[in-house]
């Protein structure tokens, strides 16, 4: 199993602005990379991480635990963080980090069908319990739903030529096999397409994953609900690898840190204008050095923005 490296570690470190004592929330937890240097630095402190990957919890778990004892990780989607965390008896925490990306073992263990180089099943499951798969997705969708899923989540403007060309091939017989889902994909694009950098079916098989796994719901979800869990000074860090997440942080960010004014505020004293209970930290989102990104070629699109409650 390959190792996942932590993208962007020393700063999202940094913008956690962690101190040994607080409760730090990792809500994206995978192979526990960023998690170790959190857990580091709070001997005295608690550490929760939230993945739905059973792998990964198994990994995670071995590695923070020859670190320290101070942690909790808990086997759910972080769309479901409130109820966990209530469980938890926790209140507020002083740091949430989520990282967006896929983890290299996911990516690169075949068997998982999230990868368009390596033949495998079409699952793309993170978590092994969802009804949902690559198979049903690509053998099931209508025409019109498969083409608004990969213009949407896949942002692929010959979205309608790759949906027509998977639903003409499974009328012959059922797509089975990542391999075959990417030949298919080949075949759609026009042949300009595929003389252009990247493999043309990159942006159809992450958005079948966006789809199998609710990717955007769940996201959706966290957004609204974690920057309720934050102490007075605590702060949200979120890495993101696609424009369409990057967006959806960056309006969340300005939604909670700046209040439109009214012409109605005129008539009232300074201590009854309503102030922002946020302030963003990251104006522009920070992304990887030279070095990182010749260290690592999947930290290419990272992005990484922070939030701190006032």
């Amino acid at each position: 199993m390959s190792d996942h490296i932590p993208v962007l570690l020393h700063e999202a470190i940094e913008f956690l602005n962690i101190h040994d004592g607080g409760t730090y929330l990792d809500l994206t937890l995978g192979r526990a990379g960023h998690a170790s240097e959190i857990l580091k630095r709070i001997p005295h402190g608690r550490l929760i991480g939230f993945d739905q990957d059973p792998e990964a919890v198994e990994e995670s778990t071995k590695k923070l635990h020859s670190i320290g004892d101070n942690f909790t990780v808990v086997r759910d989607n972080f769309a479901n963080l409130t109820p966990r965390l209530k469980e938890l008896n926790i209140t507020s925490v002083d740091g949430i980090l989520m990282d967006l990306g896929v983890s290299s073992p996911q990516l690169d263990e075949a068997a998982r069908g999230f990868s368009y180089k390596e033949e495998a099943p079409l699952d793309m499951r993170m978590d092994p319990t969802n009804p949902l798969t690559a198979w049903i997705v690509v053998n099931t969708y209508s025409l019109p739903r498969l083409a608004e899923i990969i213009r949407e989540y896949g942002e692929d403007k010959d979205a309608y030529l790759i949906a027509r060309k998977i639903v003409q091939e499974r009328e012959i017989a059922p797509i089975g096999t990542t391999t075959a889902l990417a030949e298919m994909i080949k075949a759609a694009k026009p042949k300009v397409e595929l003389y252009k950098k990247g493999h043309p079916a990159k942006q159809t098989f992450q958005a079948i994953r966006m789809e199998v796994n609710h990717e955007e719901e769940t996201l959706h979800t966290a957004l609204l609900e974690a920057p309720n869990w934050l102490s007075s000074g605590g702060r949200l860090v979120i890495i993101s690898f696609m424009s369409l997440d990057d967006r959806a942080v960056k309006q969340r960010f300005h939604d909670l840190a700046v209040l439109e004014g009214s012409r109605h505020d005129i008539d009232l004293l300074p201590s009854q204008i309503e102030t922002p209970k946020f302030k963003i930290l990251t104006h522009k989102p920070i992304l990887p050095s030279t070095e990182e990104l010749a260290r690592n070629h999947r930290a290419a699109s990272a992005k990484l923005r922070a939030l701190e409650k006032i």
